[in-house]
């Protein structure tokens, strides 16, 4: 591994074929949940990919159980009430899916477990986005308190159609592996034991193939993303504002208490 990603101390690399680059969520002790520097280095990250000239395509997945829980509750809570760091993060936020959008090179999501937040980003942002039986993928902002913002608005309605992603995203009922097949929401789902081997020769294949052929047709499909964008700024700066707000302070305590949240009833909007 050269020193391109030696500052990425937050995740885990290695290249497990030629020209294929592995990065994994690697704090399996809270099920690779995302703190403010994984945030900042896996907004980050896709830039350098971008740059690097050894690497033709790029896994993505978590050690242990879970691929990744998304922002942890030390982020959250730093954020609440705090308009700087509501405004650091919806940078970053916004960063993260369009440096994923903009990286030349294929990317193969290995999703093995739970898959939220930021870490859900990049599972079903990525080109190809793999689900083990077990991969349970779940948006649960509104039952956090705040918008459904992150990649929900960009990607879900494209990926599974307009009414599967409402009753997903408002209710914030999980999807399993297979289910997430059958509407469309990744490109499929296999055997858990047979996941990483399937995102590697998928990789692999992507990565000796046409590279400008690839990375050209890479680039068309996603101005269908870049045309969303307007959708997607709206809604993760409505998630922000949310941050703002006292519904996220009981979503949270709720999820804390392991208790079902009690919001206001009313609101102004």
């Amino acid at each position: 591994m050269t020193d391109r990603y030696a500052a990425y101390d937050k995740l885990t690399f290695d290249t497990p074929a030629e020209r294929v680059l592995r990065i994994t969520f690697d704090n399996p002790a809270t099920y690779n949940s995302v703190d403010e520097a994984t945030h900042t280095q896996i907004t980050d990250i896709w830039r350098d990919i971008d740059r690097d000239p050894d690497i033709n395509a790029v896994i993505v997945t978590g050690a242990g159980k879970a691929f990744s829980a998304g922002g942890d509750f030390g982020l959250i809570e730093k954020m609440t009430g705090d308009h700087e760091m509501v405004m650091k993060t919806w940078k970053e936020a916004k960063d993260l899916v369009y440096n994923i959008i903009n990286c030349n090179k294929p990317i193969i999501s290995a999703i093995n477990g739970p898959a939220a937040g930021a870490g859900l980003v990049v599972g079903i942002l990525a080109d190809v986005s793999i689900a083990g039986k077990k991969a349970l993928i779940v948006d649960g902002h509104p039952r956090l308190g705040v918008a459904a913002g992150d990649v929900a608005a960009i990607i879900w309605p494209l990926l599974c159609g307009m009414a599967k992603a409402k009753y997903y995203l408002l209710t914030c009922k999980a999807v399993k592996g297979e289910e997430a097949e059958r509407i469309g929401l990744v490109s499929m789902c296999v055997e858990d034991e047979d996941l990483q081997q399937t995102a590697l020769d998928i990789a692999s294949e992507l990565a000796a193939g046409s590279q400008s052929a690839i990375r050209w047709t890479k680039y068309s499909l996603n101005n269908w993303l870049r045309q969303a964008g307007p959708i997607f700024d709206t809604s993760t700066a409505l998630e922000m504002l949310g941050f703002m707000g006292a519904d996220v302070r009981e979503g949270v305590a709720s999820h804390r208490e392991k208790r079902a949240p009690k919001f206001n009833p009313d609101c102004p909007i």
